[in-house]
């Protein structure tokens, strides 16, 4: 009979052991899961940064890139007759011009 009680004791033991693993890690799972939604939540604004900074450098680069344009444009002889033309008032000899006289 001794041991009858004796191993009633250990599995009410091991059902106490049992319960208490099961509840620690019932309190992992959920700290790790609380922490990986917040994880989740800050890459999808990491992503939504990244976007947005390399929406800036293409913007960059196509500003950039019309910089060279006109510089390009600038080394031209069309400018410099443009420019002659607009600011100066310089016109090609027999060359006639026709202005809108503003009311």
């Amino acid at each position: 009979m001794a041991t009858r009680a004796r191993y009633k004791r250990r599995r009410s033991q091991n059902r106490v052991g049992i319960l208490w693993a099961s509840f620690v890690v019932l309190i992992l799972v959920t700290v790790v899961s609380i922490k990986s939604i917040g994880l989740m939540q800050k890459a999808g604004e990491y992503q939504a940064r990244e976007m947005e900074l390399q929406a800036q450098i293409d913007a960059e680069y196509a500003r950039a890139e019309e910089i060279q344009e006109f510089e390009r444009y600038t080394q031209t002889r069309k400018y410099i007759e443009d420019t002659a033309k607009d600011k100066l008032g310089l016109v090609y000899p027999g060359e006639i011009i026709f202005r809108n006289e503003g009311k």
